[in-house]
């Protein structure tokens, strides 16, 4: 960070709530991420089928996206982005409750409000957070802003499902086998980041008012531009990049059936995802950031994802070998890949829309986000039960080669529009 930045006010206020945003995600993430960084086994360790978890998580992960675009066309209409945040945030108090059920229907209700929790409060969480980094002298960086948000976030994701691990590895040490009662105790305790998480909320919001951010952000931003051709083609081209995406529960679910990793492990796994993803979320935040100053096109930020297609094929043949080894290669690809999507994701939307159809541009996108996760679950699961592994490999390497395809698409549109400029 510059001197010139660091005297900044607009930019010293604005670094403020995007650190108390990153308080927020990183909390918030120990809770939720510990259940989905977990659910996988649990519902192996409460004998539930694989092709009947895959419907239930794909389902969700539909609903967190999907009803994004009811939310963020909400918040457009609304303004009330407060309102979004303080319902989607505090309906993860029914997560410490998968502590005190076995009923199949009460624990598959808690991951499905859990996803509709997410699904209300990230449109109106990212249209906060693009307009405070947009206040911020002009000098914070949409990149750098989400790439730091995702850091604290995915700090969190390490830190929660470490709870896991250290109550099976305390447990094992006791001679006691790994089973509901070691999960539940972990659910239980997810109760304390939430408290916390609810706590820094408050203070953030009454920050904001009192610094009237979003009101300088709104005058400074009146213009209601029409969705790009762009951004279809980028939606596109995730959607794809998503659908043949092998997603960690499913992979976690085969690693346990199949007892190439105990439970503790796979958890260790998912912490060590979430710490690559924190490493690299600002470092690739920042190069986005680079790259369009050095084009002068706010869109080129954009082409930074080409790694993603080549790096998600691999995916399945590392993640679901015999092979501890390439599997850790793997999951660090996995860290990667997500960092990316996380953080250019949420910042190119705010680059490629406007402020008044920002909510709606986050919702279109998320739709199309999880309607991936959605089919692709469904995809993975049923060819994995009937045609097995190697027929799983090829299908996702396909959705791949396609999204390479659309990316090339992406760029020329990039190109025009520079060219334009």
């Amino acid at each position: 960070m510059s001197t010139e930045k660091a005297k900044n006010p607009a930019f010293k206020r604005a670094l403020k709530i995007i650190i108390l945003f990153g308080l927020v995600a990183m909390f918030g993430d120990m809770v939720y991420e510990s259940m989905r960084g977990s659910s996988g086994q649990y519902m192996s360790t409460l004998g539930v089928e694989m092709t009947q978890f895959a419907l239930i998580l794909g389902i969700g992960e539909f609903l967190a996206y999907a009803l994004r675009l009811v939310a963020g066309i909400a918040a457009d209409k609304s303004r009330k982005y407060w309102i979004f945040i303080y319902v989607g945030y505090g309906l993860l108090v029914v997560v410490p409750f998968m502590g005190v059920t076995t009923f199949l229907p009460a624990i598959l209700s808690i991951m499905m409000i859990e996803r509709i929790a997410k699904a209300i409060r990230n449109p109106a969480k990212d249209i906060i957070l693009s307009h405070v980094a947009e206040t911020g002298g002009g000098k914070v960086g949409l990149g750098f802003a989400f790439g730091l948000n995702e850091a604290f976030d995915k700090f969190g994701a390490f830190v929660g499902p470490m709870i896991f691990t250290v109550i099976f590895i305390i447990a094992r040490n006791h001679g006691i086998d790994i089973g509901v009662a070691q999960y539940q105790l972990g659910y239980r305790l997810l109760a304390i980041p939430f408290v916390l998480m609810m706590v820094i909320i408050f203070i953030m919001h009454r920050k904001v008012a009192r610094e009237r951010l979003m009101e300088t952000a709104e005058a400074q931003n009146p213009a209601k531009d029409k969705i790009q051709p762009v951004f279809w083609t980028y939606t596109a081209f995730t959607f794809m990049t998503m659908m043949g995406f092998a997603q960690f529960p499913l992979i976690a679910f085969h690693l346990r059936e199949t007892a190439v990793m105990s439970d503790d492990r796979i958890i260790l796994f998912y912490s060590i995802i979430m710490v690559v993803n924190a490493l690299l979320a600002v470092a690739i935040g920042v190069f986005y950031d680079w790259i369009k100053r050095k084009t002068g096109n706010k869109q080129s930020g954009l082409l930074t994802l080409m790694f993603i297609p080549v790096a998600a094929a691999a995916i399945p043949f590392l993640t679901l070998s015999m092979s501890v080894p390439l599997i850790t290669v793997g999951f660090m690809l996995f860290g990667a890949i997500i960092a990316a999507h996380e953080t250019i994701m949420r910042s190119a939307i705010a680059d490629i829309t406007s402020l008044r159809k920002r909510g709606t541009g986050y919702g279109i996108f998320n739709t199309a986000y999880g309607g991936a996760l959605l089919i692709g679950a469904l995809i993975f699961s049923q060819i994995y039960e009937h045609f097995g592994i190697s027929a799983v490999q090829i299908t996702l390497v396909v959705a791949q080669v396609i999204a390479m395809v659309l990316f090339f698409v992406m760029r020329i549109q990039i190109g025009k529009n520079q060219h334009k400029n």
